[in-house]
């Protein structure tokens, strides 16, 4: 639907699909069809470029201009084009919200993609579960050029409803929210202030939390997005080390409380700590950042194993992580050399 207020057009939307934007030529042209073509058309899409500088926007540009569906939504007034220098993933992301109109919002990154049913499975989500603010999908995690199905711990007849979302996400250790693969109320997203600007990892899971801790959240159990992997690993935010401060894992003092009150978001949360903290605990710059919040973990509910490896000591640790290293590249050298010679 639109309407002319003071000359400006203004589109009335179900959806605002937000796409950030930073680098991503090879992959964006597929992302954003991944959009065009959903079997439901009640949506307007806005990309944010953060300041690219290998040509991403203007291949943007350049298919505003020559695909159909693109020119088309473009005339509508339901695609927008914003370029800021760049400042980050949560600021585009915050900055699209900001100027788009739908009652739900979705995110999807330059390199991920949906299903043609993606949106289609959102709008049935939001009719049927009216109380929740936020909805998830299942996702294939797409790596080595393959998609892979993930466990996320559900009964096998669960189709879609509400989940305990600490709980559900502890006993899988997959995110049943995945920013690809949800859809969030614009009220509830505007009350939590959005994603957060100074964290470079976890920002996500920053927003996440705080929505399933305030709100009902809902699960489809159908694989309708894709979570690309095949990056180069200088790209990936994920196994790399942050400064702490920049981390999510040292920004959740405000939710301290819950540890005493929620026994499903402590169980989540310990889980995280020493799973995500492990690499930290190695490095001898961030060793004792890492011992400052391992002391908060409730040690006697954790598996032998996380106990066994955290008493082992920390000099023989480090060499068996140096050979995981070594291994995994060489895997990744091997997995190149069969592609090329495909």
């Amino acid at each position: 639907m639109c309407k002319l207020a003071g000359g400006i057009k203004i589109v009335f939307v179900r959806f605002s699909v937000i796409v950030p934007l930073y680098n991503k030529a090879p992959y964006v042209a597929r992302t954003l069809q991944s959009v065009l073509y959903q079997t439901y058309d009640d949506y307007e899409l806005i990309v944010v470029d953060d300041g690219s500088t290998d040509g991403s926007c203007e291949a943007v540009e350049k298919m505003t201009l020559d695909n159909p569906k693109m020119r088309n939504l473009h005339d509508s007034g339901r695609f927008k084009l914003i370029k800021q220098v760049n400042s980050g993933v949560s600021t585009a992301r915050n900055n699209g919200v900001k100027m788009s109109c739908g009652d739900y919002l979705c995110f999807l990154d330059a390199d991920d993609w949906w299903a043609d049913g993606f949106l289609a499975a959102m709008d049935k989500l939001v009719v049927e579960y009216p109380e929740a603010a936020a909805f998830g999908t299942a996702y294939y995690y797409y790596k080595n050029g393959f998609p892979r199905e993930l466990d996320f711990g559900l009964q096998k007849d669960f189709k879609s409803g509400y989940i305990n979302y600490c709980r559900q996400y502890a006993d899988s250790m997959q995110m049943p929210l995945w920013t690809g693969a949800v859809a969030v109320r614009r009220v509830a997203f505007l009350d939590l202030k959005g994603f957060p600007v100074n964290l470079t990892l976890g920002e996500d899971f920053y927003l996440w939390i705080q929505l399933a801790l305030n709100y009902k959240v809902v699960f489809l159990n159908e694989n309708l997005s894709y979570y690309f992997q095949d990056v180069p690993v200088e790209k990936r935010a994920v196994g790399k080390l942050h400064n702490p401060q920049t981390h999510m894992l040292w920004n959740l003092s405000f939710l301290e409380g819950c540890e005493y009150t929620n026994p499903d978001y402590k169980y989540l949360i310990d889980k995280l700590r020493v799973t995500g903290l492990f690499l930290y605990y190695l490095d001898k710059q961030y060793h004792e950042a890492a011992l400052q919040e391992l002391k908060k973990v409730d040690w006697s509910l954790q598996p032998l194993s996380i106990r066994l490896q955290y008493k082992t000591p920390i000099s023989v640790l480090r060499m068996l992580h140096r050979m995981r290293l070594v291994a995994s590249n060489v895997k990744q050298w091997i997995i190149k050399k069969k592609k090329r010679n495909l």
